[in-house]
Formats: structure tokens, C-alpha cells, sequence
């Protein structure tokens, strides 16, 4: 019987029509015993020698992890990021990558709205004081007055620029790749949105070019008492150097849903103007659902395409 693992923490297998199907044509699947993100070593034993395709999460899909999987031929990403993926090891070893990239757009680009909403009335802060009977009457700001800088405006970039143009915000972008940006949206150099934008809200890939494109020299240059958003990728921060300028006020606020490290145990949970949430950007009910039945059906298609079996 041929292997099949589902590495994500959480993944309805039983409505799924494609796994269903899978099943019936004598797969076994093999799910995540550990409900959280993988080790390499976790993942190396939970893919053994014998699966021939897996639905991935977030965990490191390193050179080592794919040269012990001797049958691996597909591996289909449960969202749109593949930065933890050795996508050259994986030509190199003949296995097939494939994503879900719009399923989770509309998700991340909603929690985003929902932080930047959150970070600008200081919603949490608010709610913490509450619960010690407070009654904080702490002033807020108007998100319709702020200047957003959006880096990177793909499918989630695109939507929070459409989604602050309804509340009225001025938007700026700035993103290499794009050319005719959508209507009431001016593209601008980096350095431009950095110094201009009051809210930079992050949604580009991370690889080794963007790795802390976010660090002390660029928070020194941002407009003080800006806030910055990220539901992108946690190496896209310095965490280190962000807890400094909230520290010392050069930022007024944060909002992160990724880290470099996850579950994340550093300095910024010392913070108290920073809202932190635990990677939840495509855990949206519908989203999920969608992303979910993508990956399944991928990974059907990936194995049709590898002749592992038939098209029906």
C-alpha cells in the first residue's frame, strides 16, 4: 500500500472528496502525531522510506529531509508560501512542489485589517487594562487618516491596499514585480514608503534578499511613531532590533502573526504595545476549507502526473 503523510498540525480528512478518494484507491495516509510544527528530524520520521506524497505545512523541507524520503514524488503545500521548502533539492530528487495560493489571500489580508484596526485604537492594550478593573479612556487613531506603505502587493498585498482605500487611507506600495498598480495606489521606492507611510504593513516572500529587509538601520528611517504589520514571514523582522524601537518609542505599535522561530519565546512578549498572534493568518473557517481541498487536489494531480496512478 502506498504512504501518503499530512504534515499540517490540523487537517479534515474525513470531508475531503480527493483524500477520500485517494483512500479508496488503496492509500494510506499517515497524519501529524504531534498537532504543531515539525522538526527536520520529526518530519525525516514521519515520512520514513515509503511515501510517495505528502500535503506539507510550515516545517523544514531541507536537502536532508527530502534525501531521506527514497519514494517522495509530490509534495503539496497547504497554503502559498514555499520559503521552507529546498525547492532546488527537490528538482534535484524529481519531486514535484505545488501551492494553494489564493485560497488563504483573502484571510491574511483580513486578519491584517483586523491588527491594523486593532494596533491603531489600541484594542488589546484596552482590554488588558479592563480585565485589572481599569477604565482606560485612552485616544485611538483614525485608520481614514493614516498613510499605509504596503510592500509587496500580490494577492494579499492587493487586497489590504483595496481594503484601506474603503476606509478612506491614503495608500502607497512599493513591489519590484508590478508595473501598473491598481487605480488610487502610487507605486514608490522603498526608501519613499519607509519615510512617508504611518502603518507598513509587510506581504512580500521571504528569501535570502529579504531576510530582515526590516532592521534597525530601516526602523531609524521610518516615520517616528509608525506602525509596522506583518503577516508574511518571520524572517522579513529583526525581532530584536523591533523591540528596541518599541522599546524606545520610534514605533508606536506592532502587529505580527509569523516569526522567525514558532511558537515564539523572544523579547518582544515583553512589550506591551505589540499584538501577537500565533500564526493564525489563513485559519479562517472558509479559507481553510478551500486550502485544504486545493492541497488534496494537487496532490491527486501531482500523483497522476508522476504515474503513480490513473487519471479517473
Amino acid at each position: 500500500m502506498s504512504k501518503l503523510v499530512i504534515s499540517t498540525s490540523s487537517f479534515d480528512v474525513d470531508n475531503n472528496p480527493h483524500l477520500q478518494y485517494l483512500q479508496r484507491e488503496g492509500m494510506d495516509i499517515a497524519g501529524n502525531p504531534y498537532k504543531r510544527k515539525l522538526t527536520e528530524d520529526e518530519a525525516i520520521e514521519l515520512l520514513g522510506a515509503d511515501t510517495v506524497g505528502m500535503i506539507a505545512g510550515i516545517e523544514p523541507l531541507t536537502e536532508r529531509v527530502l534525501a531521506s524520503a527514497k519514494k517522495l514524488k509530490v509534495i503539496s503545500r497547504c497554503g502559498s508560501g514555499l520559503d521552507s521548502v529546498d525547492l532546488a533539492a527537490a528538482k534535484r530528487y524529481g519531486i514535484a512542489v505545488l501551492n494553494t495560493p489564493e485560497a488563504p489571500a483573502q484571510a491574511v489580508a483580513e486578519l491584517t485589517m483586523g491588527l491594523i484596526l486593532a494596533a491603531l485604537r489600541r484594542i488589546c492594550q484596552i482590554d488588558r487594562q479592563v480585565r485589572t478593573e481599569e477604565w482606560p479612556r485612552t485616544q485611538g487613531q483614525l485608520l481614514a487618516a493614516q498613510s499605509v506603505g504596503i510592500i509587496g502587493l500580490g494577492r494579499v498585498g492587493g487586497r489590504v491596499a483595496r481594503l484601506c482605500q474603503a476606509f478612506d487611507a491614503r495608500v502607497v506600495a512599493h513591489d519590484s514585480y508590478v508595473k501598473q498598480p491598481p487605480q488610487g495606489i502610487e507605486l514608490v521606492p522603498l526608501e519613499q514608503l519607509l519615510a512617508e507611510a504611518d502603518i507598513v504593513s509587510l506581504h512580500l516572500t521571504y528569501d535570502a534578499d529579504t531576510h530582515h529587509l526590516l532592521n534597525g538601520e530601516t526602523f531609524a528611517r521610518m516615520k517616528p511613531g509608525a506602525v509596522v504589520i506583518n503577516t508574511a514571514r518571520g524572517g522579513l523582522i529583526d525581532e530584536t532590533a523591533l523591540a528596541e524601537a518599541l522599546a524606545c518609542g520610534q514605533l508606536s505599535a506592532a502587529a505580527l502573526d509569523v516569526f522567525e522561530q514558532e511558537p515564539y519565546h523572544g523579547p518582544l512578549l515583553k512589550c506591551d504595545n505589540i499584538i501577537l498572534t500565533s500564526h493564525i493568518g489563513s485559519l479562517a473557517r472558509e479559507s481553510r476549507q478551500r486550502m485544504e481541498i486545493e492541497a488534496a487536489e494537487n496532490l491527486r494531480q501531482g500523483l497522476v502526473n508522476a504515474g503513480l496512478m490513473k487519471n479517473r
